[in-house]
């Protein structure tokens, strides 16, 4: 049996004790006026009656309340369980599509492959590196990219030694200037292999250590400034890249401050979302939702949000 008929039944049977209590304190009134035949009594007996019934008939209100509100409950998981098809599709969080993640990553796959290039240029593996950039000039989208590089390994195989060395170090230290630690740190260890003896290659190792460390401070500055203009998006924008940097200790050391801060983060982003449902801004909604999905997956907001992404959808549609 559903709850709601369960509470229809307790609302009559309630109704039931209720005549049936009124009865009985009835039936004592009229014992108790007879005998003593006092009219005070009588209106005292019947009011405290009275009273009893009121109080009756307000707990079955409230239970009649209840079960409308049960109603209104059942309704809304009907809605729900219609949309589930729907809902399975977002329940994994909300993905990127492929259109979206090829201008998103476009960037990232140029310095892959330029850094794939220039490992078997630095090998002085020639013929590796002709067939890789061909390979690359076949995607109409790198074809500037493959020209580049064929300059790039045409100046290379035509220079001397010390030439070679200078191009490396060139491109090394556009990779410090992009802070690709890593990628820079293989190519000054491939550097002093060939070139042992160089001492401009000898010189490169300090320079990486000099900065990192010095984006490191600039960083911590960042951050801090961020803090103290209580700027969440830039500290956490900041936050991100700084993470990579800090050890054990540091990260424990700015471990409270951070958490203030993606605090407060989800904080606005809840208040943007409650303000945007409100007003019937359906896709400021899902715009802000996805962010709060994105950002913060595990929080109580993003399961409530994620349950009705699907809904949301479609009202951004229409």
């Amino acid at each position: 049996m559903k709850l709601p008929e369960k509470l229809w039944q307790v609302q009559w049977h309630l109704l039931f004790a209720g005549l049936s209590v009124v009865g009985i304190v009835l039936w004592v009134l009229a014992g108790v006026f007879a005998a003593f035949k006092s009219s005070f009594l009588a209106v005292l007996y019947f009011a405290t009656a009275v009273s009893v019934f009121a109080i009756l008939l307000l707990v079955i209100e409230a239970v009649r309340s209840l079960k409308e509100q049960q109603e209104k409950i059942a309704q809304i998981n009907d809605s729900l369980a219609a949309n589930k098809n729907l809902l399975e599709q977002i329940s994994q969080g909300v993905m990127l599509s492929e259109a979206a993640k090829t201008i998103a990553y476009r960037d990232t796959d140029r310095q892959q492959l330029r850094a794939s290039v220039m490992e078997k240029l630095h090998q002085q593996d020639f013929e590796a590196t002709y067939a890789m950039i061909e390979d690359i000039a076949r995607r109409n989208e790198y074809k500037q990219l493959a020209g580049e590089l064929k300059q790039t390994a045409d100046k290379y195989r035509n220079a001397t030694d010390l030439e070679r060395v200078n191009q490396i170090i060139s491109y090394i230290d556009k990779l410090l200037e992009q802070h690709q630690w890593t990628t820079a740190s293989v190519q000054i260890e491939r550097l002093l292999a060939l070139y042992p003896d160089s001492e401009k290659a000898k010189t490169m190792q300090h320079e990486l250590v000099e900065k990192k460390e010095q984006r490191k401070r600039e960083l911590l500055a960042a951050w801090d400034q961020a803090v103290k203009k209580a700027d969440t998006d830039y500290s956490l924008m900041i936050l991100k890249e700084l993470d990579l940097y800090l050890t054990p200790s540091e990260g424990l050391a700015l471990q409270e401050a951070a958490s203030e801060v993606f605090k407060n983060k989800l904080h606005n982003l809840g208040v943007q979302f409650s303000l945007a449902v409100s007003d019937k801004h359906w896709e400021k909604a899902l715009e802000t939702g996805q962010e709060i999905i994105r950002d913060f997956p595990n929080s109580r907001i993003a399961d409530e949000i994620r349950s009705k992404m699907a809904i949301l959808r479609e009202l951004a549609k229409e």
